[in-house]
């Protein structure tokens, strides 16, 4: 395996992670709520009063900022080398995931290790080694 470093960008990849920290320490703050994506989405499930704008707004923010920065001159280009099929199973083992680790990468991995929780240190410990299995198994046992 070889390190495609024309494509390594650390630098860009620090700040981003630096905004997500952010944007997910501001959301906790202002508005009380962690920034899991699995728990922002599921609230749509089982709808509360007055539960329901700030969830748009978020999701709704969520998809723009691509576009967003496209219309700034930022230049994107996404390449999914996978079949359909692929894809929605890979999606439905995600959302089984997240129901039974109760949250996802998001809440775990950067809002609850924020917090300092255990069950997210292990959550997060858990999908990580998952993920490095995967590729490993993927890319030097199957290919």
């Amino acid at each position: 395996m070889q390190i495609d470093w024309t494509a390594f960008t650390p630098g860009s990849a620090a700040l981003g992670g630096l905004l997500i920290g952010a944007a997910a320490t501001i959301f906790a703050v202002l508005a009380g709520r962690i920034a899991g994506i699995s728990g922002i989405v599921g609230g749509f499930l089982r709808p509360r009063r007055g539960d329901i704008a700030w969830r748009v707004a978020f999701i709704a923010g969520m998809l723009a900022t691509p576009a967003l920065y496209e219309l700034l001159g930022g230049r994107m280009s996404i390449e999914i080398d996978a079949s359909s099929a692929t894809l929605v199973a890979a999606g439905l083992l995600v959302g089984w995931g997240t129901r039974a680790g109760s949250g996802c990468t998001s809440g775990h991995g950067v809002c609850g290790l924020a917090l300092r929780s255990p069950r997210s240190l292990a959550a997060t410990l858990s999908f990580m080694a998952a993920g490095f299995l995967t590729v490993f198994v993927v890319r030097h046992l199957v290919s």
